[in-house]
């Protein structure tokens, strides 16, 4: 008879009435004591289910059996194995829905907390200055390009050069980094962690040129001309509308350009960076994913006074991470429920929200259940709007490159090994699922490292 593992021991987090107050991290992380006694909690399956549940397949219990042990650099050399950027997947990845969800102990008790630990090991490796990220001792002969610096395109860069390739990411931005430094806030990912990260994969040959949109500044075409083969992983940064009356008014942003212009461009720093932003009173977010929390959770450490998340289902069907979510409650984040906005209301600025009253009818194409109007509406004062209702892919390369074929929602067509419809060019992560995880995306890129080598190698 199995006997009933112990509590798992969460991870220590800064007081809710201290954080709001500025964008450290919310999260302390695991004391070396904390991760031993959670790491102690792993019965070691044969099998390793976790293991499967990992996109980039993370040798799981392996890394955690040196955590129990004490011997930390070996734990940290098993996880950079497959993942090139830990201290990273560790913050920021939905482990609850994959890796951790795949845990036998969360069938009797609690998972074990797999983020945590992996987050631990990565900030141990780097405060004790553990470097094992160094250039191949041979090349092969070949060059891949890479569109875009997000977490696809970090694994592609960090898996071929590693294999011998010279590598080229191009960003578009000012600044590498993709999606971990425009759309998630510094206290949840901070972006010198981001940057101690960029920097290993520097430090293996990998060149980084930033303020290059392929598509406008270089076609697919002029890149064919000078690599062997391009990897396009171009993210999924075009938002959606409400398309509801109001919309145009003015002080509704989109989460993509709030969390830009706080994330990248430090606006809650003005005036001493120069981007300015309303930061607002009462603020209204509608979505129910990460990113709404992420908004959320910005516009209060911004000064609001009142936050509504406005969300047209309940709590339990809400994509967001448990873990943001309760984070959210904390510190004082209101939610509405099955309301559904329908019209914006103001003169020139937005001065109020007006929702209608949902109730839930039978499973969609998500499995959710489907919100149905009721008919019946209220409305809320709000000085401030953030739209965070999901992104489609960016346009702009199959818009330049007609042989690279999409799907009908603007997703670049792949075969399940990466290769899209043009030859020698590949694609993988949210431009080619729409929205995913940081680590879905991930997996992705090391499909497509796979491949290219393959192929590459094989002519």
């Amino acid at each position: 008879m199995m006997v009933k593992p112990k509590t798992r021991i969460p991870i220590p987090k800064r007081p809710a009435e201290e954080r709001i107050k500025d964008f450290n991290e919310v999260a302390v992380g695991y004391t070396e004591k904390e991760a031993i006694e959670e790491a102690s909690r792993c019965i070691q399956c044969p099998d390793k289910p976790c293991v499967a549940g990992c996109p980039v397949g993370v040798d799981i219990p392996r890394f955690i059996k040196f955590i129990r042990e004490k011997r930390f650099e070996e734990a940290y050399k098993v996880i950079k194995e497959r993942c090139p950027i830990p201290a990273i997947t560790g913050r920021v990845c939905p482990q609850e829905k994959q890796c951790e969800k795949m845990c036998r102990l969360a069938k009797i008790g609690q998972s074990i907390a797999i983020g945590a630990l992996e987050r631990f090991v990565a900030d141990w490796a780097e405060e004790h200055g553990i470097y094992i990220d160094k250039k191949p001792d041979q090349q092969i002969g070949k060059s891949v390009a890479v569109v875009g610096s997000g977490p696809a395109g970090i694994v592609v860069a960090s898996d071929l050069a590693r294999l011998g390739y010279q590598v080229t990411v191009f960003e578009a931005l000012h600044v590498p980094g993709g999606v971990l430094v425009y759309g998630i806030p510094e206290f949840r990912l901070p972006k010198k962690i981001v940057n101690e990260e960029l920097k290993k994969l520097k430090d293996i040959g990998v060149d980084i040129e930033t303020g290059v949109i392929v598509g406008k500044t270089v076609t697919v075409y002029d890149l064919l001309k000078e690599f062997d083969a391009v990897f396009i992983g171009s993210g999924a940064g075009n938002p959606r509308f409400l398309n509801i009356p109001g919309e145009d008014l003015g002080r509704i942003y989109t989460a993509n350009e709030y969390l830009t212009r706080v994330n990248l461009m430090r606006a809650y720093m003005f005036p001493a960076y120069d981007t300015p932003i309303h930061k607002g009173k009462r603020v209204a977010v509608i979505g129910g994913g990460n990113t709404a929390m992420d908004a959320a959770r910005t516009a209060l450490r911004l000064g609001a006074e009142e936050v509504y998340i406005v969300y047209r289902r309940t709590r339990r069907e809400m994509p967001a991470r448990e873990e943001e979510i309760a984070n959210a409650e904390e510190e004082g984040v209101k939610f509405l429920f099955l309301v559904q906005p329908v019209e914006f209301l103001g003169k020139s600025k937005v001065e109020a929200l007006k929702l209608e009253k949902m109730r839930l009818g039978e499973p969609d194409e998500t499995g959710r259940p489907r919100p149905i109007p009721t008919g019946e509406t209220i409305t809320i004062d709000i000085d401030i709007a953030i739209t965070a209702i999901g992104f489609n892919p960016n346009p702009l390369i199959p818009k330049t490159t007609p042989e690279i074929k999409t799907d009908e929602h603007g997703r670049i067509i792949v075969d399940k090994e990466a290769r899209t419809t043009m030859p020698r060019v590949y694609a993988g992560g949210d431009i080619v699922v729409g929205e995913g995880t940081v680590i879905e995306a991930m997996g992705w890129g090391r499909t497509a490292a796979r491949t290219i080598h393959k192929d590459l190698t094989s002519t």
